[in-house]
């Protein structure tokens, strides 16, 4: 060794990209990826805050209750009493499905997390709250369908049944995506004719959501580690490549699919034709367009647009994506401004005040991720409940300081951005924005 070292540069990676290669590229073993952790974008990171740790652009945001609040006297002389956050209605449409809050479980798939005993337990505490429930990508490329004739469901029906076997009548919903593999494995034409889904299906309580991309890799297909075994069963399905230094460890890369307007246009009008009583979803990743993709997919009638931001979770992806890649979900939120449509929105979330903003800014629910396997992962039997209950009991008191009596109510007024030049509320395509009203 020479001893050579550089000032103000990033020696110590480059070092170890030196000495691992392509391994380096991605989050070290031992991670999400082989079973232990769970990613997403840093939020001192280039693109994902203001740096330095400081807050996103969704978090700046302070929330901002009026003075005079004629909608309290009107819930005061409705119920002949002074209402309290208790009055807060939080039950709504969520995606053509009826939900007690205005929450879902954001999509996990084929990974161990998303197929295994977490995702079970994640699946029946959805549905004991009464919120709509995604399930991710690749779940039967990589695990097989089995309707339990051996006494043996496969991964997503046994999330499917356990949902459907706890979700109180009349509330919740099941969506499913659907990847380029997972078309190639007719996903959604299985589940649609499953006699195990047809009291959802025709209950109006099954929908199925395009996959178009997500937040915490832009572009790319799903991607997760999988040991030797599973790499060659997968290789005919999947690319899986020998690129972490490790023969126990291979990476398996789904396709990220091909989009265009006209693309999306089909696709809904497909799914509309084969599968009349179905909802239908749009998941897009947080591009520099999204404003004309969501208006695209609302406009081909699609029931749902989820928009999943940069800081959203995942269970692999390279770490030049999880921290530069992506617009914020703030920023998302912003540029499609007063939706057309049902806006879903997922990045980050996890209490009461984040999903406040969200809302104020368009969205009508917001999706549980990261945040829902930490709670099953704390307390498989209760965590995912209990953390819904002190998100919903924050939602309600916020709402409720605001003079407002139904979060369906609020509205980008309830909102002051500090990096605004005018220190006043900002109209609805300012925020974020640093435009005075």
């Amino acid at each position: 060794m020479s001893g050579l070292h550089a000032t103000g540069f990033p020696e110590q990676e480059v070092r170890a990209r030196a000495r691992t290669g392509t391994a380096r590229v991605f989050p070290a073993a031992g991670t999400y990826g082989d079973g232990g952790g769970l990613f997403g974008a840093d939020p001192s990171a280039p693109g994902t805050g203001a740096g330095s740790g400081a807050p996103d652009a969704l978090d700046r945001l302070r929330i901002v209750p009026p003075v005079f609040m004629p909608r309290r006297l009107e819930k005061l002389i409705d119920l002949g009493r002074e209402p309290s956050y208790e009055d807060v209605e939080l039950a709504g449409r969520v995606g053509g499905f009826d939900a007690r809050l205005p929450l879902y479980l954001s999509a996990f798939g084929s990974t161990r997390v998303g197929s295994g005993d977490l995702g079970l337990a994640a699946s029946r505490q959805a549905a004991r709250l009464g919120i709509p429930m995604v399930i991710g990508e690749n779940m039967v490329p990589v695990h097989g369908y089995r309707r339990g004739g051996d006494g043996m469901r496969s991964a997503l029906l046994e999330r499917i049944a356990v949902y459907a076997e706890t979700v109180p009548e009349g509330v919740g919903g099941v969506v499913v995506q659907q990847s380029t593999e997972d078309a190639d494995s007719e996903v959604w034409n299985l589940l649609y004719s499953d006699p195990g889904t047809r009291a959802l299906r025709d209950s109006g309580r099954l929908g199925f959501e395009l996959k178009v991309g997500q937040g915490a890799k832009p572009g790319l297909g799903g991607m997760t580690v999988v040991g030797a075994a599973e790499a060659e069963r997968l290789a005919g399905q999947f690319a899986v490549r020998d690129v972490l230094g490790d023969p126990e460890r291979w990476l398996r890369c789904a396709t990220p699919g091909t989009f265009t307007e006209e693309i999306v246009r089909q696709q809904l009008r497909f799914m509309r034709n084969n599968f009349p009583l179905a909802r239908t979803w749009v998941k897009f990743h947080p591009g520099r367009d999204i404003a004309g993709a969501a208006a695209t997919a609302w406009a081909a009638g699609a029931d749902a647009v989820t928009v999943d931001g940069a800081e959203g979770g995942t269970g692999w992806a390279p770490r030049v994506f999880l921290d530069q890649v992506g617009l914020p979900l703030g920023e998302c939120l912003r540029r499609i401004g007063r939706p057309a449509g049902d806006l879903l929105a997922t990045g980050r979330i996890w209490e009461g005040g984040r999903a406040v903003r969200a809302l104020a800014l368009g969205a009508s629910a917001v999706g549980l991720g990261r945040a829902a396997l930490l709670a099953v992962d704390e307390d498989p039997e209760e965590g995912l409940v209990r953390l819904g209950g002190a998100l919903a009991l924050e939602v309600r008191l916020l709402v409720s300081a605001l003079g407002k009596y139904r979060a369906a109510d609020l509205d980008a007024a309830d909102l002051w951005d500090p990096a605004a030049p005018a220190a006043r509320p900002v109209a609805p395509d300012a925020v974020l924005a640093g435009e005075p009203s």
